[in-house]
């Protein structure tokens, strides 16, 4: 897919850009505006999202927020107004198919045909490893040239493939250029959704103070992972934020970049680092709980990522190190780190 080549922005350069943001308040949003805000090449920031939210309270001086939703037309049109370049973060991960597919499609095109009527510069869209669907047939390592075919039974990866598509369509023959990053999983201590969607986790936040106490002095009765064995990469909330900056800035041609840090995770790896046990589980039960659940729609959307599981999506960045002069900050161990140490402070573990 191509992406157009960047245009003047509206004002001189000199004078600094304007970006516009959706969902600067979610994990990837608040390092990436704290990124911005670093920035002397970004005079004004304006972001929306659904949610009361104060930049003062974060110190950022750059920022003027409003509420609104995506899926208001009129609120976006007036978001991104007089903006050099807009940044589309917001997404619904975890929700039911319906609801998130208003948001993450609906909502996306309200933000990429406004951003091309108000001639924005560039557009910057938080994309997903996702979008490249869980396929036995993707090379290892994917680049930027496997084509994003999404897999239609994880709702969230076929939303994500579909969205990249209309991106590039709104954009055809325009004279906005977009960047398209995908991130493999973020995490970090402001992205806790890693740990936060764990079976355990999900069960124990609704049991009683008194019982968990007394299920975590009893050894034996520690969190399980199933280990498949299959690896996964991470990357930290701040490297995408620093990849996103440079989008931002016109760093490289426009086109899709893949993000992840160096190295790769297990469940069992996972299971290890968080003083839990992990237990190998063959491939034929992976496939068969995978089918299953694809087959039920009625369960939550945590248990579709087991999809995830199943074939290894590992990609290469070489793409973004060499374009964008990204260089991470962070390997997948040393996040994965942070990101425990954060949900035991909060405490979403033990």
């Amino acid at each position: 897919m191509r992406y157009n080549r960047p245009m003047p922005s509206h004002g001189s350069d000199r004078k600094g850009l304007t970006v516009a943001v959706t969902g600067p308040t979610g994990e990837i949003g608040q390092a990436f505006v704290a990124s911005l805000e670093r920035s002397r090449e970004v005079a004004r920031i304006v972001g929306m999202a659904r949610r009361p939210f104060d930049p003062a309270a974060r110190g950022w001086k750059k920022v003027s927020y409003r509420r609104g939703d995506v899926l208001d037309g009129d609120a976006v049109r007036e978001l991104v107004r007089e903006a050099d370049v807009v940044v589309h973060l917001a997404f619904m991960i975890m929700g039911g198919a319906g609801e998130s597919r208003e948001i993450n499609v609906a909502g996306s095109r309200n933000v990429f045909e406004a951003a091309v009527a108000a001639n924005a510069r560039r557009l910057v869209y938080a994309s997903s490893v996702a979008a490249y669907g869980f396929h036995r047939d993707n090379p290892q390592p994917l680049t930027e040239e496997v084509p994003a075919r999404g897999s239609a039974e994880h709702y969230y990866s076929a939303q994500k493939a579909e969205v990249e598509a209309l991106l590039a369509a709104t954009l055809a023959g325009t004279r906005t250029a977009g960047y398209v990053l995908r991130p493999c999983i973020v995490a970090g201590p402001q992205a806790p959704l890693l740990i936060d969607s764990l079976p355990y986790t999900q069960i124990s936040e609704r049991l009683p103070a008194s019982v968990r106490g007394l299920l975590e002095g009893v050894p034996i009765l520690k969190p399980v992972l199933p280990d498949t064995g299959v690896p996964f990469q991470l990357v930290h909330h701040d490297d995408v934020a620093s990849a996103m900056r440079a989008a931002v800035l016109g760093r490289g041609e426009p086109g899709a970049y893949n993000l992840a840090a160096p190295g790769e995770i297990t469940l069992g790896l996972l299971a290890e680092e968080l003083g839990w046990y992990s237990i190998p589980v063959p491939e034929l039960a992976v496939d068969a709980a995978a089918e299953m659940i694809a087959r039920l729609g009625f369960l939550p959307a945590q248990a579709q990522w087991i999809a995830v599981f199943r074939e290894p999506v590992i990609m290469s960045a070489a793409k973004a190190r060499r374009e964008l002069g990204w260089r991470p900050r962070h390997d997948a161990l040393s996040t994965l780190r942070e990101t425990i140490g954060a949900a035991r402070a909060e405490p979403l573990i033990r």
